[in-house]
């Protein structure tokens, strides 16, 4: 496994828009720091983000997750254009006529996905800890390491994301292609849950919900919630309002098993694309 997984970073080290993609999505995770510098000042008010509890454990685990999960598009442009590299250069075929077999081809790029989404489980839990640790107004450890699940989350929504990635660049063969039909699957998704929600089951009894769960894009966007009505201020301003923001911001393990299934199937699919088609 180490040998494949060598093999293919190899590949995208040689490849200098992998790299610049790579690093600058790495320098994007790091640059959530810079928020806690933005201050704004309306008249006599003045606040600062870090001052308002966007940084305190528990809460940084969900709020972190939740926003740096939307750069997770740079690395998507790697996966699909790894694979769209592996067919324009002939390498696949290459690759195959040296030994190495089909299966072996797809879990390379399997144990890829894995690795971008690891390290950026880690980085983001790095960083979140140190910004925790520096804001915080709770550091007891009790505190600190609760909450967790959202860090399993964005792996979990990573890895399955990536697997769509790899599936599309094996399936499209064109990184712009397959960019495309991403962006229209996300369209079609959209439409489907609009026309549950409107003309099959309405909005009341809940169904519409359950359903569009088992969507794959949806499903990855369920496992964390939007944290932005968690904030306090939010919830008193929503409160005198006289709105409920609703309070159930959890990570749900039948939720993890819906996306953990999409995973398997991206892979299981890609590797029998794979296996019939004639390179």
């Amino acid at each position: 496994m180490v040998r494949l997984l060598q093999i293919e970073f190899i590949k995208l080290w040689n490849n200098r828009s992998s790299r610049i993609l790579i690093f600058t999505y790495f320098l994007l995770i790091t640059s959530i720091a810079l928020v806690s510098m933005i201050k704004f000042d309306f008249g006599d008010i003045h606040f600062q983000l870090a001052g308002q509890g966007i940084f305190n454990f528990p809460y940084i685990w969900h709020f972190n997750t939740y926003f740096v999960a939307w750069f997770k598009l740079f690395l998507a442009i790697v996966i699909v254009s790894m694979m769209a590299n592996e067919y324009s250069n002939k390498t696949i075929k290459q690759n195959l006529i040296d030994g190495l077999s089909k299966k072996e081809f797809v879990l390379s790029k399997f144990l890829t996905v894995i690795a971008f989404a690891l390290i950026s489980t880690i980085f983001i839990f790095v960083v979140s800890l140190i910004l925790g640790l520096l804001y915080s107004d709770f550091n007891e450890v009790s505190i600190i390491f609760s909450d967790l699940e959202f860090i399993l989350a964005f792996f979990l929504k990573l890895t399955a994301f990536f697997s769509f990635c790899l599936f599309l660049g094996v399936l499209v063969k064109r990184s712009a292609f397959a960019l495309g039909f991403l962006f229209i699957w996300q369209i079609v998704e959209i439409i489907a849950t609009v026309v549950l929600e409107q003309k099959v089951f309405g909005t009341k009894n809940g169904m519409a919900d359950l359903v569009t769960g088992f969507f794959p894009l949806r499903s990855m966007y369920n496992l964390i919630d939007e944290p932005i009505t968690r904030l306090n201020v939010i919830k008193s301003a929503a409160k005198q309002l006289g709105a409920d923001l609703g309070s159930n911001y959890h990570v749900h393990w039948y939720e993890m098993l819906i996306v953990i299934g999409w995973t398997i199937i991206f892979i299981y699919l890609s590797y029998a694309l794979l296996k019939k088609r004639d390179l």
